[in-house]
C-alpha cells in the first residue's frame, strides 16, 4: 500500500494565488470570437461573450497578462484607444494576420474588471519606443493634468487603472521575435526603459524577460536587471504523444524554478539588493499538436493533458517560496481551457484542475511525503516536439501530491495525481499535527474519464468530468483508493486552531 504523509504543522512556503493567473494574446480566436465577439447574441453591451466571462470567473484568475506574447513586439497601444471605428487596421507580423484594434487597452481593463482579475501589461520592445512605453504607463496610471492621463479621461475613464505589473518585452531572445536581441543588448536597453517607467510610476513592478530559467540568457539578464525588477519571467511549454513523457515533463519546470531561484539569490546577495525578486512563470501549458499557426493553435486536450496541467499546478505549490505568479497560456480557444462557437462553448479537460485549484487552494504549502511505486521514464533519443529531458529526475512515484492550508489554518486541500494509466493505487493517508481524532468527513472531487485519451467536445462536453463524493470517517489516519489516470482533490476542515 502507498502512503501519503502530510505535516499540518510543517509549512513549506506561503502560496500566492497569482499562480492561478491567465494570459490572452491577439492570436487566432483568443480575443476576437473568444473573449470579444461584437454583434454576437451571446455578447454583452461591451462586446464580451457573457458565457466566456462566466466560465473565466469560475476559474478565479487573480491576474491576466496581455497583449502578448509574440504579438506585443509589433503592437502599438495607441492604435487601440479612442473611437473604435476610427482605429487603424494593421498588418500583424507575429501571427501573419490583420489586427482591427477594436479590442485595446480600455477594453482589456473592462474585461479584467468583469472577471475580477488584475491586469498585467507587456510593453513592445520590438518595434516600440521608450517614449511609447512611458506614455502607456502614464495613460493607465497617471493622476496629473498631463497629456496621456487626460487622453484616458477623454476616452471615458476618470480614475487611473493602477496597473501594477509591467513586462519588459516578450521572448526577446527568440529569432521568431520582432526586434530579437542578445542578452547583453537586451539588458542595456531594458535598464533605460526600466528607469523611465519607474520614474513615471514608482509603484510599477517590472518583469524581466527570461528564457527557460537555466541558460546563458537568464544568467546575464537576472544580474543585469536585478536592481530594477521585482519579477523574472520564464516560459516552458511541454507536451508529447507519449503518455509517460507527457505527464512527467512538467517536472522540468521544477528544475527551471530551482535554478532561476538560485540565480536570483546570487544576484540579490552580490548586489546587496533588499527588495524581493520572484519568478513570474507567465506562459505555461501543454502544447504540441497544433503548432506554427495551424488551425489557430486550437489544441484539443485529453485527460492525460489535464494530468500534466495538474502536475504544473503541483510544481507551483511545491515551489511557492519562489514562484508567486503564473499565467496559463492561453485563456480562450487558443491552447485554452475554454472553446467557443457562435452558439456556445465547452470546457476542455484542462479546465477542471484549474477550477479545482481556484476553488480550494490554500495560502500555506505543507510538507508532503509520498511513498508509492515508481515509474522509470525511458526517453526517446530525440524528444519531440520539445527538447526537455526529465528522466534524470526520476524514477517518479505513481502518486504525485501537494497539500495546502487556508489562512486560518482550518481548511485542508490535498491534491493527488495517480499517474498510472491502468492501475488504481490505494494509499494510507496520515495527517500529522493539528488533528485530534476522527472528524465528520471530507469532500472528494475526482477528475477522470474512461481512458486517458478521452477529450471533451461540443458533442460530448462531459466526457472528462469531475465526480463529487465524501469520505466518511475522515481523520488523522484513513485509506483512499486513487483510480488510474485521475486527479483527486480532498478538502476538509482540520479542526485545528488558528495559525
Amino acid at each position: 500500500m502507498a502512503r501519503l504523509t502530510i505535516g499540518l504543522d510543517r509549512v513549506v512556503a506561503q502560496v500566492d494565488r497569482r499562480i492561478l493567473g491567465g494570459f490572452a494574446e491577439h492570436l487566432g480566436r483568443c480575443v476576437y470570437g473568444g473573449i470579444y465577439d461584437e454583434g454576437s447574441p451571446l455578447a454583452d453591451s461591451h462586446g464580451f461573450r457573457k458565457d466566456v466571462v462566466n466560465a473565466v470567473r469560475r476559474l478565479r484568475p487573480p491576474v491576466l497578462r496581455w497583449p502578448g506574447g509574440n504579438f506585443v513586439s509589433g503592437y502599438h497601444w495607441t492604435d487601440g484607444i479612442g473611437p473604435k471605428d476610427s482605429r487603424p487596421r494593421r498588418m500583424e507580423l507575429a501571427w501573419h494576420t490583420e489586427e482591427s484594434n477594436r479590442f485595446g487597452t480600455d477594453e482589456f481593463m473592462a474585461f479584467c474588471a468583469a472577471v475580477d482579475a488584475e491586469p498585467y501589461l507587456c510593453v513592445n520592445m520590438g518595434t516600440g519606443t521608450m517614449d511609447e512605453a512611458q506614455a502607456w504607463l502614464e495613460y493607465c496610471n497617471g493622476t496629473g493634468n498631463t497629456e496621456w492621463a487626460n487622453r484616458r479621461r477623454a476616452n471615458g475613464r476618470e480614475e487611473p487603472y493602477r496597473v501594477k505589473y509591467w513586462g519588459l518585452g516578450n521572448e526577446m531572445y527568440g529569432p521568431w521575435q520582432i526586434g530579437q536581441l542578445s542578452a547583453q543588448d537586451y539588458v542595456t536597453k531594458a535598464r533605460q526603459w526600466a528607469k523611465v517607467l519607474q520614474w513615471t510610476d514608482p509603484s510599477a513592478e517590472l518583469v524581466s524577460c527570461g528564457n527557460f530559467g537555466w541558460n546563458d540568457w537568464d544568467e546575464v539578464v537576472i544580474p543585469g536587471l536585478a536592481e530594477f525588477i521585482r519579477w523574472h519571467s520564464i516560459h516552458i511549454y511541454t507536451g508529447s504523444e507519449d503518455y509517460w513523457t507527457n505527464v512527467l515533463a512538467p517536472h522540468q519546470t521544477e528544475r527551471a524554478m530551482r535554478i532561476s531561484a538560485a540565480l536570483i539569490e546570487k544576484a540579490r546577495h552580490n548586489q546587496k539588493i533588499s527588495h524581493p525578486i520572484h519568478i513570474a512563470y507567465d506562459e505555461w501549458n501543454v502544447w504540441f499538436r497544433e503548432r506554427d499557426g495551424k488551425e489557430g493553435l486550437e489544441e484539443r486536450y485529453t485527460l492525460g493533458d489535464a494530468l500534466a496541467v495538474s502536475a504544473y499546478l503541483h510544481a507551483f505549490v511545491r515551489h511557492a517560496n519562489v514562484v508567486k505568479m503564473a499565467n496559463l497560456a492561453q485563456l480562450v480557444n487558443v491552447i485554452a481551457p475554454i472553446v467557443t462557437s457562435s452558439d456556445g462553448l465547452f470546457l476542455q479537460s484542462i479546465y477542471h484542475p484549474l477550477r479545482l485549484f481556484g476553488d480550494h487552494l490554500g495560502t500555506s504549502s505543507l510538507d508532503v511525503h509520498v511513498d508509492s511505486e515508481r515509474h522509470e521514464l525511458h526517453e526517446a533519443a530525440d524528444p519531440d516536439p520539445w527538447p526537455y529531458r526529465v528522466a534524470d529526475l526520476g524514477p517518479f512515484p505513481l502518486l504525485d501530491a501537494v497539500a495546502t492550508l487556508s489562512a486560518d489554518g482550518r481548511q485542508l486541500m490535498l491534491s493527488v495525481i495517480n499517474r498510472s494509466p491502468d492501475t488504481d493505487v490505494t494509499a494510507e493517508i496520515r495527517l500529522n499535527g493539528g488533528i485530534a481524532g476522527a472528524l465528520d468527513g471530507a469532500q472528494v472531487e475526482e477528475m477522470n474519464a474512461s481512458d486517458w485519451t478521452t477529450t471533451n467536445s461540443f458533442e460530448q462536453p462531459a466526457a472528462v468530468s469531475v465526480r463529487e463524493g465524501t469520505i466518511d470517517g475522515f481523520g488523522d489516519r484513513f485509506n483512499h483508493r486513487f483510480p488510474a489516470h485521475s486527479l483527486t482533490v480532498i478538502t476538509a476542515s482540520t479542526g485545528g486552531s488558528d495559525r
